[in-house]
This record gives C-alpha cells, structure tokens and sequence, in this order.
C-alpha cells in the first residue's frame, strides 16, 4: 500500500525538548521494515522548531517569527541528519522535500510536488516532509499544522492509508487527561458526528491538536482516503495500521 505517516514533535522528543532517541529510532526501523515488505512510505515530520529550540539554547518556544525561523532553520538540519542516520543503518535512503501553503495553493507548483514524490517513491527512496519554516510565514492552508499538511500531501500522492502518530490513543469524546468519563472511539463513519470532540489542546513544542486532526481527517474521507489517529510513543502500531487492525481511531474513506 501506499502509506503516508505523520509524527508529532511529542513524538520525537523528551518532555525536556531533547531528542527521544529510543522512539526515533524504532520508528526508523518500523518504516524500514514495511518499506521491505514492498510498501510505499511518505513521512511528514514535525520537529524541526522544537529541535532548533534545543541546539540554539533557547528556554522556550519563541513568539517572535525571526526566532522561530531561525530555530527551524537550525532544527530542520539536525532532523535530517537524524532520520539520514537511522534509516541509512537500515539500507533505505530518504529525501528531504520542504513545502510551502503557496506551493499547495499553486496547481502547477502542486503538480510538480506530486511529480517529484511519485518519482522518488519509483526510486525507492523514502520522502520526508515539512513545512519550509525558514521562509514561509503563513501556515498551511490558513491551519497551521503538519496534520493539514499530511492529509494534502496524502490526496496529492493518493495514498492507501494517513497516519497521525500523536501523543494520544486517538480520539476521545472529551479530554481524557481532565475528564475520567472520556470514551475512546475505535471507528469514524461520519466526519460530522465528533466535530465537537476536537478540543484545544496542545502540547508545548508542538502546535496541533485534535482539531487539525480532524480537518485533515475530513479532507482524507472526502477524497475516499483511510486515516487513523494512533499513540506515537508505540511505532510498532503502524503494522497494524498498515493490515488493517483495530489501532487508535480509524477514519472510514467515503
């Protein structure tokens, strides 16, 4: 299948802002093995300003856009170096493509996104990417999240399956770290029917929550494409993921 995985800066670091090296690397040698098994890989990779925010010194996530340029200028070398390092050990080689909202606005630009993808995956590299922080200042379509970013990339490759590793089991009727009568929900038929679940929150290096989750999810349904919402600290759930098992939330295609 044609699978396109997105992971969250939670998943990728510490609580310190550090690199979890552990989870990054199982998650380098989960991809690796279903890339062996003949499947097609895309990763969409958070990381690059929380990652930057660590090797500049800097204390906290910046406010300012220079500084968080700067940090994403900074990040996005460490976080290629990374995944060049582990997937290299491995025996597949990635490709690092860096996107913009005007380049997903731009039917042309778009096309040429999907041409070099489609091409790469023919070469049997595996691609990573992020949003070009180091010189565009509006977030994607107006979100502001790699999840859109995932799910645009995912219709642009028509892609089997999109799965949003997070630092959540999936979908809950309410937040279950405030609300103990949470319920966990396995299935989405229908995109309209937990809208109101979405809640706000965020973490500290990231910059999602559900609610962009949600609109990337839409966005896949609507263009007959799966999506599932798993934990990213297990990597492992993506075979499951992958034949079809019970893992996280599982969005139906329409």
């Amino acid at each position: 299948m044609r699978l396109v995985v997105k992971v969250g800066t939670s998943t990728l670091t510490h609580a310190t802002g550090k690199l979890n090296i552990k989870r990054v690397e199982r998650l380098c040698e989960v991809i690796s093995d279903l890339r062996n098994a003949g499947n097609e890989i895309i990763l969409v990779s958070s990381g690059a300003i929380g990652m930057g925010i660590n090797k500049l010194g800097l204390k906290e996530r910046p406010s300012d856009m220079p500084t968080k340029q700067a940090a994403a200028a900074a990040g996005q070398c460490e976080l290629m170096y990374i995944y060049d390092k582990f997937f290299g050990e491995y025996g597949h080689t990635v490709a690092q493509v860096l996107i913009t909202g005007e380049d997903v606005e731009n039917s042309k630009r778009r096309s040429h996104i999907g041409d070099t993808l489609f091409r790469l995956l023919e070469l049997g590299a595996i691609p990573i990417i992020n949003e070009n922080d180091t010189v565009s200042t509006e977030e994607i379509i107006s979100v502001g999240d790699n999840d859109t970013l995932a799910a645009i990339v995912s219709v642009i490759v028509k892609a089997d399956l999109l799965v949003l590793l997070s630092d959540i089991d999936g979908l809950y009727t309410a937040d279950p770290h405030k609300d103990g009568n949470a319920r966990f929900i396995s299935v989405v038929d229908k995109i309209e029917d937990v809208l109101s679940y979405a809640g706000e929150g965020r973490s500290a290096l990231g910059t999602g929550g559900m609610v962009t989750k949600l609109v990337a999810a839409e966005k896949c349904m609507r263009s007959g494409i799966e999506m599932i919402i798993a934990n990213g600290s297990r990597p492992e759930l993506l075979y499951g993921a992958a034949t079809g098992e019970n893992v996280g939330t599982r969005f139906k295609s329409r």
